[in-house]
């Protein structure tokens, strides 16, 4: 199954965990998401983006949404790699 998911663009990888997130009720894999967008900005090049996701709640809800595409996507990719391989 990994070598499966290895294939996939970034933003499938999103989509499927964020499907399987919500279909499951994974509360926690979405809070672990979360979380870990501020670090994605700034792994990216996005310093400043990082500093506002800490800041503002609703900054990171608002990344959560858009979290699927560009390079923060990328940023983020381990994490959809990591939760999608364990089921």
């Amino acid at each position: 199954m990994a070598e499966e998911l290895e294939t996939l663009s970034t933003k499938e990888l999103h989509d499927r965990a964020i499907e399987r997130a919500v279909k499951h009720l994974d509360v926690g894999f979405l809070w672990r998401l979360l979380k870990a967008i501020p670090a994605a900005e700034a792994a990216a090049g996005h310093p400043d983006q990082a500093e506002a996701d800490v800041s503002h709640l609703s900054a990171i809800l608002n990344e959560f949404v858009h979290a699927g595409g560009g390079d923060v996507a990328e940023a983020l990719r381990p994490l959809y790699l990591e939760y999608l391989s364990r089921s």
